[in-house]
């Protein structure tokens, strides 16, 4: 059966790690005969919440900006995967923005039940990306029909293309086969 994947990655970096991630997740869920589409962070306009919670009653944010497409995709979606760089043992602030932003989701008719988190980090320890999952977690778990299916974690990546042959981007494929 077919599911609409949106893979969002948040890195600003070109050709990153964590991109070169939810690209090889997207590649397996392609292949899966998914229906994908992977929305950048980079270039996008995303302004801080203002915490006014009138989206709980519109299911609309009154800012108008980037935020308000992502969120529609996201309401659609069966399955969101998130990517991102490890930044100071959390996910990049442009992802954080996004989640703060996507509240209108809560109290919509969402479709998603699976969320994947793709993550790098130049630390290699697999601690490094404990805070990152925690973070995504705290999200996640505010949907009751949703689940954090899968962490993957490529560690011990910095530079452009150094995750070129980590086994995080087979893992990445597999699960977007699977998912």
């Amino acid at each position: 059966m077919s599911k609409k994947v949106l893979v969002i990655s948040s890195s600003l970096r070109t050709n990153s790690n964590s991109e070169a991630l939810a690209d090889a997740f997207l590649k397996g869920a392609r292949e899966a005969g998914h229906d994908v589409d992977k929305c950048s962070l980079a270039g996008k306009t995303i302004n801080f919440c203002h915490g006014c919670l009138v989206c709980n009653q519109t299911l609309k944010c009154v800012i108008d900006d980037d935020s308000r497409v992502i969120t529609d995709k996201m309401r659609c979606a069966d399955v969101i995967v998130f990517a991102t760089p490890v930044y100071y043992y959390s996910i990049s602030g442009q992802l954080k923005t996004l989640l703060d932003r996507a509240n209108p989701l809560y109290a919509s008719d969402y479709q998603f039940r699976a969320v994947y988190l793709l993550a790098s980090a130049a630390e290699s320890d697999p601690e490094t990306v404990k805070g990152a999952e925690t973070a995504i977690r705290g999200w996640v778990d505010c949907f009751e029909k949703a689940e954090l299916k899968k962490t993957i974690f490529a560690g011990g990546v910095n530079g452009t293309g150094e995750i070129n042959a980590h086994i995080a981007l087979t893992e990445a494929y597999e699960a977007g086969k699977q998912c």
